[in-house]
């Protein structure tokens, strides 16, 4: 790993998942040179982003729409393969056949102001003094634990959809799957031939989508989205306001009753968990499919947050500083939301560059 002290060039990528990718790309089509006018980041060990870390049963056919990156389609691919090795692939063929010269695995600690109106990145490889931020980290890095009365008491095994390693493991034991999202039911649906038993609890009803999804629904739920991130509110997932899809494989399971959904309880015991009106369920396992929060500690010290918890944004555009742009952040969380955010990021950070001098 080379430590350079500090480089000054336009423009530092932090991510290489689909939206930091898109955002790559496009900087290159601005006549932009990887390595020389902007750089792109990324922690993780491989390409892939996100993806690489997905559990091995969530085969390529599971996966609920993988939107191609810009210039070149993802085409070929085999359904029943692993998502991770084939969108890991994907992506490792898209950086080499543009070029981008992903810097990995490179850690960044913080984004501070810093000299002559650029901003100061600071990582593991040493420091960047870029003149624009596009900032793609995305989730996967901060699951998120809900506290219940109880938690370090249960005495069986507890796992995040991030550690999730596929249903094997489960084999003959009693699990109980919290949370509503596509991961819960894709969970849910896996476990029911290996688990002993399986049980399923939300904080709210879930809502099953019926009929197709078109481009007209997804601009209101995206707008749904965006109105929070617009206020300063910390983003809610694109699919929390969508719902889930209802096709055949979601339908047996409803059937066959795998998701017959119990109310949140109330709190954890040894042995499981319990409701307020003396209900209770033993269980061997505790399985948190309660989604992610966005990775962006690391943007701190430039206070870009709202008193609401969320740093309020305007297309890609964080209003308290218009230098740094989030990509991949609330309503452009989706695949195809990551791409599109990826060049309207680019936009404005070319006329920043265009009316700043070097």
């Amino acid at each position: 790993m080379n430590n350079f002290g500090t480089r000054e060039l336009d423009v530092v990528v932090i991510g290489a998942g689909q939206a930091g990718l898109s955002a790559a790309y496009h900087l290159r089509r601005t006549g932009l040179r990887p390595n020389r006018d902007f750089v792109v980041l990324d922690h993780a060990p491989a390409p892939g982003g996100a993806w690489q870390y997905r559990w091995p049963s969530l085969t390529y056919g599971k996966v609920h729409g993988m939107h191609a990156l810009p210039g070149m389609e993802l085409t070929g691919a085999d359904p029943d393969r692993p998502s991770s090795e084939v969108i890991s692939s994907y992506f490792d063929a898209y950086e080499q056949r543009f070029n981008l010269l992903v810097h990995r695995p490179v850690e960044v600690g913080a984004v501070r102001e810093g000299d002559g109106g650029r901003l100061r990145v600071e990582t593991s490889e040493g420091v960047y003094s870029p003149r624009a931020l596009i900032n793609a980290t995305g989730t996967w890095d901060r699951p998120f634990w809900p506290r219940y009365p109880g938690l370090e008491t249960f005495r069986g095994r507890q796992l995040h959809t991030v550690d999730y390693p596929g249903p094997a493991e489960f084999a003959g034991l009693r699990v109980m799957v919290v949370g509503g999202g596509a991961s819960g039911t894709q969970h849910l649906m896996e476990l029911a031939g290996t688990a002993a038993e399986t049980f399923w609890v939300t904080r709210r009803p879930p809502v099953f989508r019926e009929g197709p999804f078109g481009e007209e629904q997804g601009r209101a739920a995206v707008a749904l989205v965006e109105e929070r991130v617009r206020r300063g509110l910390p983003p809610r997932s694109v699919v929390s306001v969508t719902g889930l899809p209802l096709n055949d494989a979601v339908r047996r399971a409803r059937e066959q009753g795998v998701l017959d959904r119990l109310p949140m309880f109330d709190r954890i015991t040894e042995d499981g968990v319990a409701w307020a009106d003396g209900r209770t369920v033993d269980v061997d396992v505790i399985l948190w499919a309660t989604g992610f929060r966005a990775a962006i500690d690391h943007l701190t010290p430039l206070r870009l947050r709202e008193p609401g918890g969320g740093i309020r944004v305007e297309d890609t555009r964080a209003v308290r500083d218009g230098r740094v742009h989030l990509v991949g952040y609330g309503p452009s969380a989706s695949t195809i939301g990551a791409n599109r955010a990826g060049r309207a990021a680019v936009r404005p950070v070319t006329r920043l560059l265009e009316s700043v001098p070097a």
